[in-house]
Protein backbone atom coordinates (compact mmCIF):
# COMPACT_ATOMS: atom_id res chain seq x y z
CA UNK A 1 0.00 0.00 0.00
CA UNK A 2 1.53 3.63 -0.79
CA UNK A 3 2.08 5.73 2.11
CA UNK A 4 1.96 9.25 2.27
CA UNK A 5 5.89 9.40 2.88
CA UNK A 6 6.56 7.20 0.65
CA UNK A 7 7.93 9.12 -2.83
CA UNK A 8 7.36 8.88 -6.51
CA UNK A 9 10.15 8.19 -8.88
CA UNK A 10 9.46 10.20 -11.85
CA UNK A 11 11.45 8.55 -14.51
CA UNK A 12 12.45 11.13 -17.32
CA UNK A 13 13.75 10.49 -21.00
CA UNK A 14 13.23 11.88 -24.30
CA UNK A 15 11.03 14.51 -22.21
CA UNK A 16 13.35 16.85 -20.85
CA UNK A 17 10.95 19.39 -19.71
CA UNK A 18 8.45 20.45 -16.91
CA UNK A 19 5.63 21.69 -18.99
CA UNK A 20 2.85 19.33 -20.01
CA UNK A 21 4.85 16.65 -18.41
CA UNK A 22 1.48 14.68 -17.63
CA UNK A 23 3.82 12.13 -15.66
CA UNK A 24 5.71 14.95 -13.66
CA UNK A 25 2.11 16.62 -12.95
CA UNK A 26 0.71 13.17 -11.75
CA UNK A 27 2.78 12.44 -9.19
CA UNK A 28 2.93 16.19 -7.92
CA UNK A 29 -0.42 15.75 -7.57
CA UNK A 30 -0.16 12.63 -4.73
CA UNK A 31 1.47 15.39 -2.45
CA UNK A 32 4.25 13.23 -1.54
CA UNK A 33 8.17 13.65 -2.26
CA UNK A 34 9.42 13.17 -5.79
CA UNK A 35 12.43 11.91 -7.05
CA UNK A 36 12.95 13.19 -10.70
CA UNK A 37 15.57 10.81 -12.20
CA UNK A 38 17.43 10.46 -15.31
CA UNK A 39 18.81 7.16 -16.28
CA UNK A 40 22.12 7.05 -18.73
CA UNK A 41 21.45 3.63 -20.51
CA UNK A 42 24.25 1.80 -21.91
CA UNK A 43 24.52 2.05 -25.53
CA UNK A 44 23.63 -1.61 -26.29
CA UNK A 45 20.19 -1.81 -24.75
CA UNK A 46 17.19 1.10 -24.94
CA UNK A 47 16.75 2.92 -27.07
CA UNK A 48 20.14 2.48 -28.86
CA UNK A 49 23.27 4.88 -28.50
CA UNK A 50 22.96 8.93 -29.07
CA UNK A 51 24.81 10.28 -31.48
CA UNK A 52 27.52 12.10 -30.51
CA UNK A 53 25.85 15.51 -31.79
CA UNK A 54 22.92 14.78 -29.55
CA UNK A 55 24.96 13.68 -26.77
CA UNK A 56 26.16 17.67 -26.51
CA UNK A 57 22.72 18.21 -26.65
CA UNK A 58 21.70 15.86 -23.67
CA UNK A 59 24.25 17.52 -21.87
CA UNK A 60 22.99 20.72 -21.76
CA UNK A 61 19.53 19.55 -21.83
CA UNK A 62 20.21 17.85 -18.58
CA UNK A 63 21.83 21.15 -16.91
CA UNK A 64 18.89 22.75 -17.56
CA UNK A 65 16.24 20.46 -16.60
CA UNK A 66 18.34 20.59 -13.11
CA UNK A 67 17.79 23.90 -12.64
CA UNK A 68 14.48 23.91 -13.36
CA UNK A 69 13.08 21.04 -10.96
CA UNK A 70 15.60 22.47 -8.59
CA UNK A 71 14.16 25.84 -8.58
CA UNK A 72 10.53 23.70 -7.80
CA UNK A 73 12.28 22.23 -4.84
CA UNK A 74 13.31 18.37 -5.67
CA UNK A 75 16.98 18.32 -7.72
CA UNK A 76 17.25 16.08 -10.40
CA UNK A 77 19.01 12.59 -10.28
CA UNK A 78 21.25 11.17 -12.79
CA UNK A 79 22.18 7.58 -12.28
CA UNK A 80 23.86 5.07 -15.13
CA UNK A 81 23.22 1.57 -16.41
CA UNK A 82 20.45 -0.95 -16.89
CA UNK A 83 16.92 1.21 -16.16
CA UNK A 84 15.51 -1.81 -13.78
CA UNK A 85 18.75 -2.19 -12.03
CA UNK A 86 18.78 1.75 -11.67
CA UNK A 87 15.45 1.58 -10.57
CA UNK A 88 15.23 -1.24 -8.16
CA UNK A 89 18.80 0.38 -6.74
CA UNK A 90 17.04 3.68 -5.71
CA UNK A 91 13.35 1.59 -4.57
CA UNK A 92 15.49 -0.12 -1.94
CA UNK A 93 17.52 3.08 -0.88
CA UNK A 94 14.70 5.28 -0.66
CA UNK A 95 11.41 3.03 -0.46
CA UNK A 96 9.99 4.66 -3.30
CA UNK A 97 6.50 2.29 -3.93
CA UNK A 98 5.73 4.16 -7.28
CA UNK A 99 7.08 4.84 -10.53
CA UNK A 100 5.83 6.98 -13.50
CA UNK A 101 7.06 7.79 -16.88
CA UNK A 102 6.07 9.15 -19.98
CA UNK A 103 5.83 6.64 -22.65
CA UNK A 104 8.52 6.21 -25.38
CA UNK A 105 6.90 4.63 -28.97
CA UNK A 106 10.55 3.10 -30.11
CA UNK A 107 10.01 -0.45 -30.11
CA UNK A 108 13.19 -1.25 -28.08
CA UNK A 109 12.32 0.88 -25.38
CA UNK A 110 8.57 -0.21 -25.02
CA UNK A 111 10.10 -3.85 -24.76
CA UNK A 112 12.24 -2.72 -22.13
CA UNK A 113 9.50 -0.25 -20.06
CA UNK A 114 6.78 -3.03 -20.51
CA UNK A 115 9.51 -5.21 -19.29
CA UNK A 116 10.03 -3.13 -15.73
CA UNK A 117 6.50 -2.52 -15.23
CA UNK A 118 5.34 -6.04 -15.27
CA UNK A 119 8.30 -6.84 -13.01
CA UNK A 120 7.33 -4.12 -10.52
CA UNK A 121 3.90 -4.65 -10.36
CA UNK A 122 4.25 -8.49 -9.67
CA UNK A 123 6.15 -6.91 -6.52
CA UNK A 124 3.04 -5.22 -5.39
CA UNK A 125 4.95 -1.60 -6.65
CA UNK A 126 2.80 0.68 -9.07
CA UNK A 127 4.24 1.64 -12.10
CA UNK A 128 2.39 4.01 -14.41
CA UNK A 129 3.05 5.35 -17.78
CA UNK A 130 1.12 8.49 -19.23
CA UNK A 131 0.96 9.76 -22.41
CA UNK A 132 1.88 12.95 -24.82
CA UNK A 133 4.91 12.28 -26.53
CA UNK A 134 3.06 12.22 -29.25
CA UNK A 135 -0.64 13.71 -30.69
CA UNK A 136 -1.84 10.37 -31.07
CA UNK A 137 -0.95 6.47 -29.79
CA UNK A 138 0.34 4.83 -32.59
CA UNK A 139 -2.04 1.98 -31.32
CA UNK A 140 -5.13 3.83 -31.94
CA UNK A 141 -5.34 5.18 -35.56
CA UNK A 142 -5.50 2.31 -37.90
CA UNK A 143 -7.22 1.82 -41.82
CA UNK A 144 -10.88 0.80 -41.81
CA UNK A 145 -9.11 -2.56 -41.74
CA UNK A 146 -8.31 -1.84 -38.74
CA UNK A 147 -4.55 -2.12 -40.42
CA UNK A 148 -1.54 0.43 -40.14
CA UNK A 149 -1.71 3.32 -42.49
CA UNK A 150 0.91 3.11 -45.50
CA UNK A 151 0.12 6.32 -47.12
CA UNK A 152 0.21 10.25 -45.47
CA UNK A 153 -2.47 11.55 -46.66
CA UNK A 154 -4.83 8.88 -45.71
CA UNK A 155 -3.34 9.46 -42.10
CA UNK A 156 -3.32 12.73 -41.76
CA UNK A 157 -7.20 13.07 -42.22
CA UNK A 158 -7.75 10.32 -40.00
CA UNK A 159 -5.49 12.54 -37.43
CA UNK A 160 -7.83 15.34 -38.04
CA UNK A 161 -10.84 13.52 -37.63
CA UNK A 162 -9.65 12.11 -34.49
CA UNK A 163 -10.16 15.54 -33.03
CA UNK A 164 -7.72 18.15 -31.08
CA UNK A 165 -5.06 16.63 -29.17
CA UNK A 166 -4.64 17.25 -25.25
CA UNK A 167 -4.61 20.94 -24.02
CA UNK A 168 -1.31 21.11 -22.72
CA UNK A 169 -0.81 20.16 -18.97
CA UNK A 170 0.67 23.57 -17.12
CA UNK A 171 3.81 22.88 -15.48
CA UNK A 172 3.82 22.29 -11.41
CA UNK A 173 4.05 25.27 -9.10
CA UNK A 174 6.00 23.40 -6.96
CA UNK A 175 7.58 19.76 -5.88
CA UNK A 176 8.00 18.01 -2.57
CA UNK A 177 11.60 16.73 -1.67
CA UNK A 178 12.42 13.74 0.00
CA UNK A 179 13.74 14.39 3.37
CA UNK A 180 17.10 13.10 2.66
CA UNK A 181 19.44 14.12 -0.28
CA UNK A 182 19.60 10.79 -2.88
CA UNK A 183 23.23 9.91 -4.61
CA UNK A 184 23.54 11.72 -8.10
CA UNK A 185 26.13 11.19 -10.41
CA UNK A 186 28.12 14.01 -11.87
CA UNK A 187 26.71 15.52 -15.08
CA UNK A 188 30.29 15.94 -16.04
CA UNK A 189 31.80 12.63 -15.66
CA UNK A 190 29.37 11.35 -18.32
CA UNK A 191 31.45 12.94 -20.89
CA UNK A 192 28.32 14.08 -23.10
CA UNK A 193 30.58 16.77 -24.82
CA UNK A 194 33.61 16.60 -26.83
CA UNK A 195 37.09 18.08 -25.26
CA UNK A 196 40.13 17.94 -27.50
CA UNK A 197 39.10 19.28 -30.34
CA UNK A 198 35.57 20.91 -29.36
CA UNK A 199 34.01 20.61 -32.37
CA UNK A 200 30.83 21.19 -30.92
CA UNK A 201 31.47 25.12 -30.58
CA UNK A 202 30.04 26.40 -33.73
CA UNK A 203 26.75 24.32 -32.12
CA UNK A 204 26.44 27.48 -29.88
CA UNK A 205 25.91 29.92 -33.08
CA UNK A 206 22.46 28.81 -32.92
CA UNK A 207 21.51 26.76 -30.56
CA UNK A 208 20.42 26.66 -27.06
CA UNK A 209 19.29 24.05 -25.27
CA UNK A 210 16.73 23.68 -22.90
CA UNK A 211 13.34 24.09 -22.71
CA UNK A 212 12.83 27.56 -22.23
CA UNK A 213 14.98 28.00 -25.48
CA UNK A 214 12.36 25.83 -26.74
CA UNK A 215 9.38 28.09 -25.96
CA UNK A 216 11.61 31.18 -27.10
CA UNK A 217 11.64 29.53 -30.63
CA UNK A 218 8.18 28.61 -30.56
CA UNK A 219 7.18 31.76 -29.78
CA UNK A 220 8.94 33.91 -32.52
CA UNK A 221 7.19 31.68 -35.14
CA UNK A 222 3.90 31.91 -34.30
CA UNK A 223 4.35 35.54 -34.13
CA UNK A 224 5.57 36.18 -37.24
CA UNK A 225 7.56 33.13 -39.28
CA UNK A 226 4.25 31.19 -39.51
CA UNK A 227 3.57 33.52 -42.17
CA UNK A 228 4.53 32.48 -45.76
CA UNK A 229 5.67 29.41 -44.11
CA UNK A 230 4.20 27.26 -46.93
CA UNK A 231 6.42 28.90 -49.62
CA UNK A 232 9.53 30.02 -47.71
CA UNK A 233 9.98 26.74 -46.08
CA UNK A 234 12.17 25.12 -48.67
CA UNK A 235 14.39 28.35 -49.39
CA UNK A 236 17.43 27.26 -46.76
CA UNK A 237 19.00 30.94 -47.10
CA UNK A 238 15.36 32.37 -45.08
CA UNK A 239 15.14 31.62 -41.60
CA UNK A 240 11.45 30.21 -42.49
CA UNK A 241 11.30 27.26 -40.18
CA UNK A 242 10.69 26.70 -36.70
CA UNK A 243 13.82 25.41 -35.69
CA UNK A 244 11.98 23.10 -33.23
CA UNK A 245 12.69 19.39 -33.94
CA UNK A 246 16.06 19.05 -31.35
CA UNK A 247 13.71 20.42 -28.95
CA UNK A 248 10.99 18.01 -29.80
CA UNK A 249 13.23 15.19 -30.41
CA UNK A 250 14.73 15.31 -26.76
CA UNK A 251 10.87 16.19 -25.69
CA UNK A 252 12.00 19.56 -24.33
CA UNK A 253 8.60 21.09 -25.90
CA UNK A 254 5.78 18.31 -26.45
CA UNK A 255 3.41 18.30 -30.16
CA UNK A 256 0.86 19.06 -28.20
CA UNK A 257 1.58 22.22 -26.93
CA UNK A 258 2.96 23.68 -30.53
CA UNK A 259 -0.11 22.63 -31.89
CA UNK A 260 -1.70 24.31 -29.04
CA UNK A 261 -0.04 27.38 -29.83
CA UNK A 262 -1.43 27.92 -33.38
CA UNK A 263 -4.83 27.86 -32.64
CA UNK A 264 -6.91 30.92 -33.65
CA UNK A 265 -3.45 32.43 -35.02
CA UNK A 266 -4.34 35.44 -37.33
CA UNK A 267 -2.14 33.47 -40.28
CA UNK A 268 -2.94 32.57 -43.55
CA UNK A 269 -4.67 28.71 -43.74
CA UNK A 270 -2.23 27.36 -46.14
CA UNK A 271 0.70 28.23 -43.65
CA UNK A 272 -0.83 27.09 -40.53
CA UNK A 273 -1.88 23.81 -42.60
CA UNK A 274 1.58 23.41 -44.17
CA UNK A 275 3.01 23.49 -40.60
CA UNK A 276 1.11 21.02 -38.65
CA UNK A 277 1.05 18.58 -41.46
CA UNK A 278 4.67 18.94 -40.55
CA UNK A 279 4.04 17.80 -36.74
CA UNK A 280 1.57 15.01 -38.35
CA UNK A 281 4.31 13.74 -40.55
CA UNK A 282 6.43 13.39 -37.48
CA UNK A 283 3.42 11.38 -35.63
CA UNK A 284 3.47 8.76 -39.30
CA UNK A 285 7.00 8.50 -39.09
CA UNK A 286 5.98 6.81 -35.82
CA UNK A 287 2.98 5.15 -36.41
CA UNK A 288 5.51 3.27 -39.22
CA UNK A 289 8.50 2.73 -36.72
CA UNK A 290 5.69 1.12 -34.13
CA UNK A 291 4.13 -0.76 -36.60
CA UNK A 292 7.23 -1.81 -38.84
CA UNK A 293 9.94 -2.14 -36.02
CA UNK A 294 12.87 -2.76 -38.32
CA UNK A 295 12.41 0.71 -40.07
CA UNK A 296 16.10 1.64 -39.52
CA UNK A 297 17.71 -1.02 -40.74
CA UNK A 298 15.77 -2.91 -43.33
CA UNK A 299 14.05 -1.52 -46.19
CA UNK A 300 10.10 -1.00 -45.93
CA UNK A 301 9.83 -2.48 -49.56
CA UNK A 302 11.23 -5.92 -49.55
CA UNK A 303 11.96 -5.55 -53.24
CA UNK A 304 15.11 -2.93 -52.54
CA UNK A 305 16.42 -5.53 -50.56
CA UNK A 306 18.00 -6.59 -54.19
CA UNK A 307 19.23 -3.57 -54.94
CA UNK A 308 22.76 -3.10 -56.16
CA UNK A 309 24.13 -0.97 -53.34
CA UNK A 310 28.02 -0.05 -54.06
CA UNK A 311 31.10 0.31 -52.03
CA UNK A 312 32.49 3.50 -52.87
CA UNK A 313 34.22 4.54 -49.37
CA UNK A 314 36.21 7.89 -50.86
CA UNK A 315 32.69 9.30 -52.37
CA UNK A 316 31.27 8.52 -48.88
CA UNK A 317 33.67 10.18 -47.11
CA UNK A 318 33.60 13.67 -49.65
CA UNK A 319 29.99 13.34 -48.94
CA UNK A 320 30.38 13.51 -45.11
CA UNK A 321 32.73 16.59 -45.68
CA UNK A 322 30.56 18.39 -48.00
CA UNK A 323 33.48 17.95 -50.54
CA UNK A 324 31.26 16.63 -53.87
CA UNK A 325 31.99 19.20 -56.01
CA UNK A 326 28.19 20.11 -56.51
CA UNK A 327 28.13 23.68 -54.04
CA UNK A 328 24.35 22.57 -52.58
CA UNK A 329 25.00 19.44 -51.54
CA UNK A 330 28.37 20.53 -49.89
CA UNK A 331 26.52 23.14 -48.11
CA UNK A 332 24.15 21.09 -46.53
CA UNK A 333 26.68 18.75 -45.63
CA UNK A 334 28.87 21.64 -44.23
CA UNK A 335 26.41 23.26 -42.06
CA UNK A 336 25.16 19.66 -40.91
CA UNK A 337 28.74 19.22 -39.19
CA UNK A 338 28.89 22.77 -38.52
CA UNK A 339 25.62 23.29 -36.76
CA UNK A 340 24.31 19.92 -36.06
CA UNK A 341 21.04 20.41 -38.35
CA UNK A 342 20.18 20.73 -42.08
CA UNK A 343 17.48 22.58 -43.70
CA UNK A 344 14.70 20.23 -44.64
CA UNK A 345 15.12 21.15 -48.02
CA UNK A 346 18.83 20.43 -48.54
CA UNK A 347 17.93 17.25 -46.26
CA UNK A 348 16.48 15.65 -49.27
CA UNK A 349 19.14 16.94 -51.90
CA UNK A 350 22.07 15.91 -49.64
CA UNK A 351 20.38 12.14 -49.27
CA UNK A 352 19.00 12.04 -52.78
CA UNK A 353 23.00 12.49 -53.72
CA UNK A 354 24.16 9.59 -51.60
CA UNK A 355 21.79 7.38 -53.02
CA UNK A 356 21.45 8.12 -56.25
CA UNK A 357 23.71 9.63 -58.28
CA UNK A 358 26.28 7.93 -55.68
CA UNK A 359 24.47 4.42 -55.27
CA UNK A 360 25.38 4.38 -51.93
CA UNK A 361 23.06 2.20 -49.39
CA UNK A 362 20.41 4.84 -47.45
CA UNK A 363 21.48 2.79 -44.23
CA UNK A 364 25.07 4.36 -44.29
CA UNK A 365 23.20 8.23 -44.80
CA UNK A 366 20.74 7.07 -42.16
CA UNK A 367 23.23 6.05 -39.61
CA UNK A 368 25.70 9.02 -40.52
CA UNK A 369 22.95 11.71 -39.93
CA UNK A 370 21.83 9.75 -36.48
CA UNK A 371 25.58 10.98 -35.16
CA UNK A 372 25.55 14.61 -36.81
CA UNK A 373 21.95 15.69 -35.89
CA UNK A 374 21.19 17.38 -32.51
CA UNK A 375 17.31 16.26 -33.70
CA UNK A 376 17.91 12.72 -34.71
CA UNK A 377 15.13 10.94 -33.76
CA UNK A 378 14.80 7.03 -34.58
CA UNK A 379 11.75 7.21 -36.18
CA UNK A 380 11.97 10.00 -38.36
CA UNK A 381 15.41 9.81 -39.70
CA UNK A 382 14.68 6.12 -41.02
CA UNK A 383 11.82 7.11 -42.65
CA UNK A 384 12.58 9.94 -44.18
CA UNK A 385 15.70 8.37 -45.86
CA UNK A 386 13.62 5.53 -46.54
CA UNK A 387 11.38 8.24 -48.60
CA UNK A 388 13.91 9.47 -50.61
CA UNK A 389 15.42 5.71 -51.08
CA UNK A 390 12.03 5.01 -52.51
CA UNK A 391 12.13 1.73 -50.60
CA UNK A 392 9.58 3.50 -47.61
CA UNK A 393 5.69 4.09 -47.27
CA UNK A 394 4.50 6.65 -49.39
CA UNK A 395 8.02 6.77 -50.68
CA UNK A 396 9.12 9.42 -53.69
CA UNK A 397 9.49 6.56 -56.33
CA UNK A 398 13.40 5.82 -57.08
CA UNK A 399 13.06 7.71 -60.23
CA UNK A 400 12.66 10.67 -58.88
CA UNK A 401 16.24 11.89 -59.24
CA UNK A 402 17.11 15.80 -57.85
CA UNK A 403 19.20 17.18 -59.67
CA UNK A 404 21.57 19.35 -57.65
CA UNK A 405 22.27 22.29 -59.68
CA UNK A 406 18.15 22.98 -60.46
CA UNK A 407 17.24 22.05 -57.33
CA UNK A 408 19.95 24.99 -56.06
CA UNK A 409 18.72 27.22 -58.20
CA UNK A 410 15.48 27.21 -57.97
CA UNK A 411 15.75 26.95 -53.76
CA UNK A 412 18.71 28.94 -53.45
CA UNK A 413 18.72 31.40 -56.74
CA UNK A 414 21.32 33.94 -55.19
CA UNK A 415 23.59 31.53 -53.89
CA UNK A 416 23.09 33.34 -50.82
CA UNK A 417 22.98 29.58 -48.67
CA UNK A 418 25.78 28.23 -50.70
CA UNK A 419 28.24 31.43 -49.84
CA UNK A 420 27.34 31.42 -46.36
CA UNK A 421 28.68 27.30 -45.80
CA UNK A 422 30.99 27.07 -48.97
CA UNK A 423 33.57 30.42 -48.31
CA UNK A 424 35.70 29.42 -51.42
CA UNK A 425 32.64 29.88 -53.89
CA UNK A 426 31.90 33.20 -51.59
CA UNK A 427 32.75 35.40 -54.73
CA UNK A 428 31.58 33.89 -57.49
CA UNK A 429 28.74 35.37 -59.88
CA UNK A 430 24.94 34.02 -58.93
CA UNK A 431 25.04 32.14 -62.77
CA UNK A 432 27.72 29.98 -62.09
CA UNK A 433 27.18 29.55 -58.35
CA UNK A 434 25.31 26.14 -57.97
CA UNK A 435 27.67 24.81 -61.32
CA UNK A 436 31.04 26.28 -60.86
CA UNK A 437 32.85 23.42 -63.47
CA UNK A 438 30.18 24.84 -66.10
CA UNK A 439 31.79 28.61 -65.77
CA UNK A 440 33.93 30.52 -67.89
CA UNK A 441 37.85 30.30 -66.49
CA UNK A 442 37.19 34.28 -66.86
CA UNK A 443 34.48 34.25 -63.70
CA UNK A 444 36.58 31.34 -61.96
CA UNK A 445 39.93 33.78 -62.15
CA UNK A 446 37.99 36.32 -61.10
CA UNK A 447 36.36 35.00 -58.13
CA UNK A 448 39.66 32.69 -57.15
CA UNK A 449 38.80 29.97 -57.52
CA UNK A 450 40.84 27.18 -58.73
CA UNK A 451 38.78 24.13 -59.56
CA UNK A 452 40.26 20.73 -58.53
CA UNK A 453 42.46 22.87 -55.78
CA UNK A 454 40.56 25.21 -54.53
CA UNK A 455 37.10 23.39 -54.53
CA UNK A 456 36.92 19.94 -55.90
CA UNK A 457 35.68 19.03 -59.32
CA UNK A 458 32.31 16.94 -59.56
CA UNK A 459 32.96 13.53 -58.15
CA UNK A 460 30.34 12.24 -60.37
CA UNK A 461 28.69 13.49 -63.78
CA UNK A 462 24.81 13.83 -62.90
CA UNK A 463 23.69 12.82 -66.20
CA UNK A 464 25.25 9.71 -66.48
CA UNK A 465 24.87 8.92 -62.60
CA UNK A 466 21.25 9.38 -63.26
CA UNK A 467 21.31 6.64 -65.65
CA UNK A 468 23.39 4.81 -64.18
CA UNK A 469 20.65 5.13 -61.07
CA UNK A 470 17.95 4.07 -63.69
CA UNK A 471 19.60 1.36 -64.97
CA UNK A 472 20.08 0.20 -61.60
CA UNK A 473 16.56 0.75 -61.02
CA UNK A 474 15.14 -1.43 -64.52
CA UNK A 475 17.21 -4.17 -63.45
CA UNK A 476 15.42 -4.46 -59.96
CA UNK A 477 11.85 -3.86 -60.95
CA UNK A 478 12.95 -7.01 -63.93
CA UNK A 479 14.53 -8.85 -61.76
Amino acid sequence: MATKQAPVIVWFRRDLRIDDNAALSAAAQTGRPILPLYILEPASVGTGPLGAAQRWWLRHSLAALAGRLADLGAPLTLRSGPADVVLDTLIAETGADTIQWNRRHDPPGMTIDRAIKAALKARGLTATSFAGQLLHDPTRLLTGEKKPFRVYTPFWKALERSGEPHEPIEPPAGLIALPEAVASERLDDWHLTPEKPDWATPFREIWTPGEAAARAHLETFVDGAIDGYGADRDRPALDATSMLSPYLALGEISPARIWHATRGLDAPTGDLVHFRKELAWREFCYHLHFHFPALPEKNWNDKFDAFPWQEREEAFMLWTRGLTGYPIVDAGMRQLWRHGWMHNRVRMITASFLIKHLMIDWRRGEKWFRDTLVDADAASNAANWQWVAGSGADASPFFRIFNPILQGEKFDPDGTYVRRFVPELETLDAAWIHKPFAAPEAALKAAGIDLGETYPKPIVDHGRARERALAAYKSLKTG
